[in-house]
Formats: structure tokens, C-alpha cells, sequence
């Protein structure tokens, strides 16, 4: 199943919709304006809470928590490199490799794709296709790629502070 995410591109805080292959509603994503780190609530269409994922601040390379039932099943945690993000998935078995600064990677257990993502370039505000072959899996393959965008995010955002107050 393809799920189609789009985030607005003037937001105070996170809100967006995530929509089926017809244009249905499918899951709403909301993050919380006035909180330490980052924090995103994932949401069915029937305003039911999925999956909660969760920034660790205490951490030396970016770790985001997925909760699913109140329950820790997974973190995604930034890799050390020099070149590429690099990121794993701890909690179950799952990999991610791809290219992430195009937004074109896959997630893996074993041989097995369980979502292939990809940025559409020309939209207005990010918007991804997520391609689940697996409908078990799907609030998590979700969670995993919200984590990864929050900290692609993160990063892009201390970029330009840095780069910003360089030229200074």
C-alpha cells in the first residue's frame, strides 16, 4: 500500500495528514508545540493515538523513541559518519540504506522490503511517498520514517543556524 505524506510548509508545529493511494485520510501526525525535543503523535483516521515517537535529549548522536501502546518497540539513532547519515533501527530487525539527503532509502528485515520511501521533488512543503508492502507493519515502518525525517530536519535546521552565523 502507498501512503502519501505531505507536511505544510509554514507550520508553528507539526500537523499533517497522511493519505491512502485514493486520497483518504488515513493517519494524522501532530507534534507538540511548547515541548522539550521533539514529539510526534501518530493518529488513525478515527483519532485514535497508533504510535507516539519521542525525542531523547540526553543523547550524543540524535535517538528517537517509538512507543506503540505505551510500549518502547523501537529507536532510531543517527549514526557517527563522516559523509552520509547513517541510521539504525534498534528494537527489532529491521536496516535502513539508501541515499536520506534525496529522501530515497528502504527499510529491510532481512531481504525483505518492508518500505521503500521517496521525496517527490516538485511539491510544495515535503511530501513523500511511502511504498508498505506489509499492512502489519505499517504504524511502525511509519514511526521509523517520521523519526528519520525529524532528524533530517534537525539537521538541516543547524546547518543553516551555523552556516548563518558564520558568515557574521
Amino acid at each position: 500500500m502507498k501512503l502519501y505524506m505531505k507536511q505544510k510548509v509554514f507550520s508553528w508545529k507539526d500537523k499533517f495528514t497522511i493519505k491512502d493511494s485514493n486520497g483518504i485520510d488515513k493517519y494524522f501526525v501532530e507534534g507538540e508545540f511548547l515541548s522539550l525535543g521533539k514529539k510526534l503523535h501518530i493518529k488513525d483516521s478515527n483519532g485514535n493515538e497508533v504510535a507516539f515517537v519521542k525525542q531523547r535529549l540526553l543523547s550524543l548522536l540524535p535517538r528517537f523513541d517509538v512507543e506503540i501502546n505505551g510500549t518502547t518497540v523501537a529507536q532510531i539513532v543517527k549514526k557517527f559518519s563522516l559523509f552520509k547519515p547513517k541510521y539504525a533501527i534498534e528494537g527489532v530487525d529491521w536496516i535502513v540504506q539508501g541515499d536520506f539527503f534525496s529522501h530515497n532509502y528502504v527499510i529491510y528485515q532481512g531481504e525483505i522490503i518492508i518500505a521503500a520511501i521517496h521525496k517527490q521533488w516538485m511539491a510544495w512543503g515535503d511530501t513523500f511517498e511511502i511504498d508498505i508492502d506489509n499492512e502489519d507493519k505499517e504504524v511502525m515502518a511509519l514511526a521509523v520514517v517520521l523519526a528519520i525525517d525529524a532528524i533530517m530536519d534537525a539537521s538541516e535546521s543547524a546547518s543553516v543556524v551555523s552556516a548563518s552565523s558564520s558568515s557574521n
